[in-house]
């Protein structure tokens, strides 16, 4: 195809060449150019001539070439084609007798699983008959236990089943009191043991305290001093005080009469300050209490700060430290609060160690137990929700406000800690001669008549003294004038009939005392 295209080309080319050449020549002129258009047109057919033998000669050999390769082409397809059908001929005859081997296995094994089919047939059909026999038997057999027993097969089935329970109920009984009996064994003994150990390392001091207090005198002639003028001096410190002071026969001694450890101890302070210094009248006195008061502070904090170094409890609140100082000079059935803490700390931080709980909580727990009887004659309620409230109040840990609810049964106990702080707090209550209920009952009887008189609108102070006999009530003079001095006392008293027993009678003292004070500069 290509040559006859070169040929036409040249044809073509030939046609341009002539008609330019006869452009040519025409302007030359005519003649002149139709002679050199047929040299032209002559020459241009000859070379034609010659390109399209030549063309011709060149496809007959390219065409011969091509035949060839094609042929040798056919040739080598044909032989690949023959070999790759060989190839797979052969892979099919494998696969075919691979095929044919296992058609032979399966008939086998189909043939060995219909015998055993059959096999099984056979035996299920003799075991169906077999079975068949054995519930005639049965039922038979069934037949004749009724009749013989009496009982039909329902009956016969409660019946079983009664005595089986029976039988299993008095076994369980008896399980469950062997394991019941060895259980409370184990715990007795081993409680025992824990207990004998925390109260063999716990070497506390027994306190008892007592509701008086004896205060020497360097001489007889300081009763008088003390007493002064129309009793001046004595009536001031009891007034201030809120104590009763017993002058009387004893040689050398005066004595301080108050249930109020506290107030008894301020008092003593002040007497020993006034004796020790000699100027006894009623402006002395009243700088010596104030300052005794401020003493009696100091060995709050200090015996504070004593017992929870004691303790070795830690991270206290400072008012929380107040509060189990004062516990210092409270008593409670004439047990020594504060020591009476420390102890149960230490018993419920030895048990705990033993039992592998934390000892740390343990202790705290046992110390602040009791906090509540630090405020219990100043806040209604008893001392176990005092000492809830104040250690909530105090961001105390939930274990610990639990074991102090807890420590008296008020709530059942929920933590090892809580029982702990309960047995530690009857172990330490329960020493011979440690407690005497007749004396808190005396303790009670003396608050409940204060917190009557001091309940009254104008009361400033109220102080029960000789053994509650007696009762003084100081009344502010701007709120209580003396006609209604009398009402009031009136009332007290008729209160105090009503709500309260006690022994003989009560005198009802109300003071109201008038004071201008000014500094002369």
């Amino acid at each position: 195809m290509t040559l006859p295209v070169t040929i036409l080309l040249c044809v073509i080319a030939l046609a341009v060449g002539a008609g330019v050449s006869g452009a040519i020549c025409y302007r030359m002129g005519i003649e002149h150019r139709k002679k050199i258009a047929e040299a032209q047109i002559g020459s241009a057919e000859e070379e034609a001539k010659r390109i399209v033998e030549e063309a011709g000669k060149q496809a007959e050999s390219l065409k011969k070439e091509k035949l060839v390769e094609a042929k040798d082409e056919i040739y080598r397809n044909r032989m690949e084609t023959e070999k790759e059908l060989k190839e797979r001929r052969s892979e099919v005859s494998r696969q075919e007798r691979r095929v044919q081997q296992k058609e032979e296995t399966l008939d086998k094994k189909l043939e060995a699983v219909e015998k055993k089919d059959e096999n099984v047939q056979r035996k299920l059909k003799q075991a169906e008959s077999r079975l068949a026999e054995a519930e005639k038997v049965k039922e038979s057999q069934l037949g004749e236990l009724e009749r013989i027993s009496g009982f039909t097969t329902e009956q016969a089935k409660e019946y079983l089943l009664k005595s089986l329970e029976d039988d299993l109920i008095h076994e369980k009984a008896v399980k469950i009191a062997s394991y019941e009996s060895q259980a409370k064994e184990e715990c007795e003994a081993k409680a025992r043991q824990l207990i004998s150990l925390a109260i063999a390392r716990c070497a506390a001091d027994q306190v008892s305290e007592s509701a008086v207090s004896v205060v020497p005198l360097p001489n007889e002639e300081m009763k008088g001093r003390i007493i002064g003028r129309e009793g001046r001096n004595i009536r001031a410190l009891e007034q201030l005080t809120g104590v009763d002071l017993i002058i009387d026969d004893t040689p050398e001694a005066i004595t301080l009469s108050c249930f109020d450890p506290v107030r008894r101890e301020v008092a003593r302070l002040s007497l020993e300050k006034l004796i020790q210094d000699g100027r006894i009248h009623p402006t002395r006195i009243e700088e010596c209490v104030d300052k005794a008061r401020r003493e009696v502070e100091q060995v709050i904090k200090s015996e504070g700060e004593r017992a929870v170094l004691e303790t070795n409890v830690h991270g206290l609140n400072h008012e929380l430290v107040k509060l189990i100082g004062r516990l210092h000079y409270r008593t409670s059935y004439r047990q020594n609060v504060l020591n009476h803490s420390i102890e149960v700390a230490h018993l419920a931080g030895m048990m705990a160690s033993e039992l592998g709980v934390d000892p740390t909580l343990a202790r705290r727990a046992g110390l602040l137990h009791d906090i509540g009887k630090a405020l219990s004659h100043e806040i209604e309620g008893s001392h176990v929700q005092i000492g809830v409230d104040v250690c909530r109040k105090y961001k105390e840990s939930p274990e610990i406000i639990h074991a102090i609810e807890a420590h008296h049964g008020d709530v059942e106990c929920h933590s090892v800690i809580a029982a702990l702080v309960q047995a530690a707090d009857a172990i330490s209550a329960a020493r011979p001669g440690t407690r005497s209920e007749n004396f808190e009952n005396y303790i009670k009887r003396l608050e409940k008549l204060e917190d009557i008189c001091s309940s009254y609108d104008g009361v400033e102070k109220s102080f029960a003294i000789q053994a509650g006999r007696e009762v003084r009530i100081m009344v502010y003079p701007d709120k209580v004038d003396d006609d209604q001095m009398v009402i009031v006392a009136r009332e007290i008293a008729q209160k105090i009939e009503q709500e309260m027993d006690y022994p003989g009678q009560i005198k009802v003292n109300i003071i109201r005392e008038s004071r201008a004070v000014e500094y002369a500069k």
